[in-house]
């Protein structure tokens, strides 16, 4: 089989995956993204946290042309993206009890605040105890996963449960256990990964979402446009400023 028909192979998979969110995910896009919309309406403050990959999700709604200026990346040392040398310390990290509440202490997040939890699994202590110890102290939470991991995979946790057991919405991926999308002769593992592509357009749904909520309800929608348009820096000054109780990134 030729590179290019594998790249079209992969193209088809993560298209169909796409279509699949679209049509069987549109009401927990649609109780996400209100749920956004009630926090910024509220005064809150919106967070978003991944381990490993699956903070580049997150990360992807912060600070970024085009999505809300209130999302703040939940940061916790040593999985945030692959920040860390061994890269499989990461991984270690993500099965360590009692991190997640340890970030969240430290955290500017508060009653009231949402916070979206990106985990592809959902399996490991520090996805589920940020869920958690969230909710323990009155945030709100998304869940950005795969359900089918709950079926096929045993929870890491002591508590036998799984992200999506904690959240207020979850939002299920549809992504096949082990996440690689193709397997051919002669290639010895399953490879062509497609779980970043689904969930990162997952989230950005949810807040275009939240964004069309807003204005429909009256409330101009805390946007940043992009830095390299003409006038794109003042705008996002003037926004930063106008939000400025509620945006941790740029202190």
């Amino acid at each position: 089989m030729s590179a290019s028909e594998l790249a079209g192979q992969f193209f088809d998979s993560a298209i169909r995956l796409l279509e699949q969110v679209r049509d069987e995910e549109a009401e927990s896009v649609a109780a996400a993204g209100a749920l956004l919309a009630d926090t910024v309406a509220d005064g809150g403050r919106l967070f978003a946290f991944g381990a490993g990959h699956s903070s580049l999700v997150a990360q992807d709604v912060v600070y970024r042309a085009g999505g809300l200026a209130v999302v703040n990346l939940l940061a916790v040392p040593g999985v945030v993206g692959v920040d860390v040398q061994p890269a499989t310390l990461g991984s270690a990290l993500e099965r360590v009890s009692g991190l997640a509440a340890a970030a969240l202490d430290t955290s500017p997040a508060r009653s009231g605040d949402t916070l979206i939890v990106v985990s592809l699994s959902g399996r490991n202590p520090l996805p589920v105890e940020m869920a958690v110890n969230a909710r323990a102290l009155g945030l709100r939470v998304i869940g950005l996963t795969s359900v089918a991991y709950a079926g096929a995979t045993r929870s890491r946790h002591t508590s036998g449960t799984f992200l999506k057991d904690h959240c207020d919405v979850v939002l299920d991926s549809r992504i096949p256990v082990g996440d690689a999308t193709l397997s051919v002769p002669g290639v010895p593992a399953p490879f062509a990964p497609a779980s970043n592509v689904v969930a990162g357009a997952l989230i950005q749904a949810v807040v275009a979402t939240a964004a069309g909520e807003l204005a429909a309800r009256g409330i101009t929608p805390p946007l940043l446009r992009s830095g390299n348009v003409d006038g794109g820096h003042e705008w996002n000054d003037r926004v930063m400023s106008e939000y400025a109780d509620r945006i941790f990134y740029r202190r």
